[in-house]
């Protein structure tokens, strides 16, 4: 416990001092090391190391790649993102061209450009909400309510769980933990929702609403991957609470759908 205490402050203080404290472009640095450190966990999740460097490697380069790209075209650069995936999924196929062994190309194709999208470009949304007006207050909001759905679920999962949720994925996740974790979200943003003046009460229950969902679903996917391959944590970067996907985990969900519905309301 004390070691996760100690890794959850120094988090958080990073994440603190980059929202509020540095530059925005600061901002795109930390998410790329993030994404970084996420796609080196994914890549060497296999313990058998079957998996190509040279794959790893560039999956690894693309996604830390991201948040620089939505950094200079800013958010709305839906055609930019298209070109970088179709070069990214090109590079992979050359680079299986000159590899001798072709057993499991089109798995190792499929899988590196997996987690290119799932953590790369699905935690880039974080970067693309701080360049919205007023980010750094949408991004601490959305982060604020992801974890507090995290942090809830663990307490009264802990203290009341009694109905496993889905045991083939994640055995010690419980019914009254999802449940808990949900009405955690919800509170936070309830409670957290002056702080948003754009936004109004109704917006920002149903905000709640989505990321108390989206973060289970992130936490559950997750838990599938690392079950597919027989692991408890993705890593020991952070004593105490695993790897840096454990940690993010809920985020590569909750960030895309908060980013779309903000971005639906405000033009509505």
């Amino acid at each position: 416990m004390l070691k996760r205490v100690v890794s959850s402050v120094i988090l958080v203080l990073i994440v603190i001092a980059t929202i509020f404290l540095l530059p925005v472009w600061t901002f795109g640095i930390v998410a790329s090391i993030f994404i970084f450190m996420g796609l080196y966990e994914f890549f060497h999740l296999d313990t058998r190391n079957i998996f190509p460097r040279s794959f790893a490697y560039l999956g690894m380069f693309a996604g830390a790649l991201l948040p620089y790209i939505t950094y200079f075209i800013r958010p709305e650069g839906g055609l930019w993102e298209a070109l970088f995936f179709i070069i990214v999924l090109m590079s992979l196929f050359i680079i299986q061209f000159t590899r001798k062994d072709n057993q499991n190309s089109v798995a190792l194709v499929a899988l590196t450009l997996f987690g290119v999208f799932y953590i790369g470009w699905f935690f880039t949304f974080l970067v693309k909400t701080r360049l919205l007006e007023d980010g750094y207050k949408l991004v601490a909001y959305l982060l604020l309510v992801t974890k507090a759905g995290d942090t809830g679920a663990y307490l009264v999962g802990s203290k009341f769980g009694k109905h496993s949720l889905i045991p083939r994925i994640s055995p010690k996740k419980s019914v009254e933990g999802a449940v808990g974790g949900f009405l955690f979200s919800i509170a936070f943003a309830l409670i957290s929702g002056p702080y948003l003046s754009r936004m109004s009460f109704n917006a920002i229950l149903i905000s709640g609403i989505l990321i108390g969902v989206f973060a289970q679903l992130g936490d559950l996917a997750e838990s599938l991957v690392k079950r597919d391959y027989r692991v408890k944590d993705s890593s020991f970067f952070l004593p105490g609470l695993g790897g840096m996907l454990d940690v993010i985990d809920s985020i590569l969900f909750t960030a895309p759908i908060f980013y779309m519905y903000i971005y639906i309301i405000t033009r509505s």
